[in-house]
């Protein structure tokens, strides 16, 4: 196809997208939530039926994709309605609300991936408004703050409803799906809940629009995503890929009403290499829109993330030094708004070594 539109949304040859992956991940598990919801919800086996099937996604995929899982199908699609409304808007008014360095919610249509342009509008929103993260990191400690606060579009205030509603409902989803990892990993259910006292969690509206070149553009490029837990809706479009263990990328087929989940480097991080964060991505097409919803479960910004001491032995000493997560963070923040002359931060830079 010919080349028509800015080269800054051209992905390097080897990340471009190609016609090579599968129709679907078939191994991907599908996993039905129903029983933990139903009268029976004290039953252990089913309890431990369902423990089993997200530990096998977790360790073979890094995600795996839920249904009958107790979210309200009326708040997802009025959320998606808000969102067309919003991202059918001029350019001009959606900048009104645009993000910046120093508050990063809001509206942006110039992010990074890797130092190359996604094909996309977001808008960002914090789950827990306003938010604290570090604007000055000593090495060892946290020295000055800022703080983050969602910005809403006046003209829509239906949007700020419809978002709000939502986010309560997929936090107690995400806080149950982090609850049944732990369980997976042979820890406690609530064993990592108290990591979220003061999350940075955030949601972001996705808007792909169709594009001239989806042969040579990515959506978003491939990536890892940082934090604990990935709440992910989609819509029948489609074009999520996920790279499996063989290095081949495979299409996440969309499946009615479900949701996908991802576990992120911190989960890595935790299970000491247990649980991988896949690294994933998402392909455009010529002729159709595309909107999706992700829920970042993040922790605290002054959590220190480190392997669990419960999952480390002798034989199985750990494998990363640590860091803050807010730290992280935001340099991950910074690095969506402008290329970069290093690597993005990654949590590679943290393994520990001998």
């Amino acid at each position: 196809m010919a080349w028509d539109m800015d080269p800054a949304f051209a992905q390097v040859q080897e990340d471009r997208p190609s016609n090579t992956a599968n129709l679907s991940a078939e191994g991907v598990p599908i996993i039905d939530l129903g029983p933990l919801f139903s009268s029976n919800s004290d039953d252990s086996t089913a309890l431990s039926k369902i423990v089993d099937q997200i530990g096998k996604g977790c360790k073979e995929w890094g995600f795996f994709q839920v249904i009958n899982h107790g979210m309200p199908i009326e708040l997802r699609n009025e959320v998606k309605k808000v969102a067309a409304k919003f991202f059918s808007q001029s350019v001009e008014e959606k900048r009104k609300i645009r993000r910046d360095e120093d508050n990063a919610m809001g509206y942006f249509d110039a992010e990074n991936t890797r130092n190359v342009r996604d094909w996309k509008e977001v808008f960002d929103f914090l789950v827990v408004n306003p938010s604290e993260i570090p604007a000055e990191y000593d090495g060892e400690q946290v020295t000055r703050t800022i703080t983050m606060g969602n910005r809403w579009p006046e003209n829509l205030p239906e949007m700020r409803k419809a978002c709000e509603e939502y986010a309560k409902a997929t936090e107690k989803l995400a806080i149950k799906l982090l609850e049944l990892i732990s369980l997976s990993l042979g820890l406690s259910a609530t064993c990592l809940n108290g990591f979220f006292k003061n999350q940075t969690s955030f949601i972001r509206l996705n808007y792909y629009p169709p594009c001239p070149c989806p042969d040579v553009a990515l959506g978003v490029g491939r990536h890892k995503d940082a934090g604990a837990l990935t709440v992910l809706a989609q819509d029948e479009v489609g074009g999520l890929e996920v790279r499996g263990k063989d290095g081949k990328w495979v299409a996440v087929k969309p499946v009615l009403d479900s949701y996908i989940i991802n576990v992120g480097d911190i989960v890595q991080v935790w299970s000491n290499d247990a649980y991988e964060s896949a690294e994933h991505r998402v392909v455009v097409n010529s002729k159709r829109e595309r909107f999706s919803v992700p829920f970042f479960y993040n922790p605290s910004h002054y959590e220190f993330i480190k392997p669990l001491e419960e999952l480390l032995s002798k034989d199985n000493p750990p494998k990363y030094s640590g860091y803050n997560w807010g730290y992280l963070f935001t340099s991950r923040k910074l690095s969506n708004f402008k290329k970069m002359t290093v690597e993005n931060l990654q949590v590679h830079h943290f393994k520990a070594f001998p």
